[in-house]
């Protein structure tokens, strides 16, 4: 396969590679969140080890994916993806012969240190092999599948673990890391090779990453950008993973509907990321498609929460509104990687990622929290009252990512590459 060209035939084959590991990190972590009573039950774990064990890949996940952008835009996908898809190879392995709490925390460690260039990983690809003028879309088309990918996994694990052990299932997933891990190191490429002006040793190199990153944060417009993403997507992985089931059936939607109606969510975002950032790069502006989102978004959250009598096909119709136009948080890194340097994409993409995953950590635990204080205050225990109480974090969020899109600037390229 020799055919270099931007858009070529290797272009997709190396993108298919690194978008083939989102989906097998996500499949990963989608299940660990099906099987973790199995893993509790097996080897005699407290509820509290459990959710220790979930905490250690959130904190390993979030300091090393600010790093990871850096990474790329300095070492290029050839060193970095084959190495991380190996991490979350070995990670796998671990996690499914673990026999001790402590394997299992080492297992997720290895994973997330893994994991934390997947999603960028893939996105950073887009922009080398398909060209920055493609950059959105192709970054688009990555949430697209990452999206499908937690819409219908849960129910495709749920019915492998209904022939197979979760040891054997997670076995099985790891022997096709394998595979994976060979692909990556004999065909992921960079379109043109990485030139690192730095030189020295590896404490030295990565106070380079960290000074590279203390470059593009200075940049005012990438924590606007990175605001708007994360407040938006944030309040997406909020509703998409926990909260949007007991919303809907607070309305009076039985359990199984309820979990389809939030599937919606996802379904409507993958359309979305294929087509947002596709009408972003038509119209020739990030600004537009962001604030209309926005808007469209904060209507379908009140009338979620605040209209009464929610037939199914009506919340699920607009969860899937919600989560189509929740797309446009894919535009926080189009507009990032429009102010900076070509070397700096990776590191905006990181930095934009990882604010989105902390911001998303909060509001998905804010409102049960909020449960606590509304029951406490007398508001009656799952009514639709104490649901618009308890997501007042997630509508202020969305709210307030509407006002801050409103305040950005324009910044799509004046020139474009054809």
């Amino acid at each position: 396969m020799s055919d270099d060209q931007l858009g070529g035939l290797k272009a997709w084959w190396v993108w298919i590679l690194a978008v083939t590991f989102v989906v097998f990190l996500f499949s990963f972590q989608t299940g660990y969140a099906i099987v973790n009573p199995k893993v509790q039950g097996e080897l005699s774990l407290s509820v509290a080890q459990i959710a220790t064990i979930a905490a250690f890949y959130t904190w390993a996940f979030a300091i090393f994916q600010f790093f990871s952008g850096a990474v790329l835009d300095r070492l290029g996908v050839r060193l970095v993806l084959p190495i991380s898809i190996t991490l979350v190879t070995l990670g796998i392995f671990l996690f499914a012969n673990a026999k001790s709490f402590e394997m299992l925390l080492l297992s997720q460690v290895v994973v997330a240190i893994g994991s934390c260039t997947g999603f960028v990983g893939a996105g950073y690809v887009g922009g080398q092999w398909f060209g920055m003028a493609k950059f959105s879309f192709m970054f688009g088309l990555v949430q697209m599948i990452a999206a499908l990918t937690s819409a219908f996994s849960q129910n495709l694990i749920g019915l492998a673990l209904d022939a197979v052990t979760w040891r054997k299932l997670f076995n099985l997933t790891a022997v096709f890391g394998v595979v994976l891990m060979v692909l990556g190191f004999m065909f992921i490429r960079d379109p043109k090779p990485v030139v690192s002006d730095h030189k020295g040793s590896i404490g030295e190199f990565f106070a380079s990453v960290v000074k590279g990153m203390v470059e593009v944060l200075k940049i005012g417009h990438i924590w606007i950008a990175s605001l708007i993403g994360a407040l938006s997507f944030g309040a997406m992985l909020a509703l998409g993973v926990v909260w949007m089931p007991k919303i809907l059936m607070v309305h009076g939607l039985s359990e199984h509907t309820a979990h389809l109606g939030a599937s919606m969510l996802w379904l409507g975002l993958a359309v979305g990321s294929a087509l947002i950032p596709y009408w972003s790069d038509a119209i020739r502006k990030r600004k537009m498609p962001i604030v209309i989102s926005n808007a469209i978004q904060v209507a379908a959250i009140l009338a979620l929460l605040y209209i009464p009598e929610l037939s199914s096909t009506v919340g699920m119709a607009l969860c899937f509104i919600f989560g189509f136009f929740n797309a446009a948080h894919m535009l926080a890194f189009s507009t990032s990687a429009d102010v900076v340097r070509p070397f700096q994409i990776g590191t905006s993409a990181a930095i934009v990622n990882g604010i989105m995953f902390i911001v998303g950590g909060i509001l998905m635990s804010r409102p049960g929290v909020r449960i606590g204080w509304g029951v406490d205050a007398g508001i009656e225990a799952k009514s639709l009252d104490l649901a618009q109480y308890a997501s007042l974090p997630i509508t202020a969020a969305v709210i307030l990512a509407f006002v801050i899109s409103i305040l950005m600037r324009e910044t799509y390229p004046a020139r474009s590459e054809p």
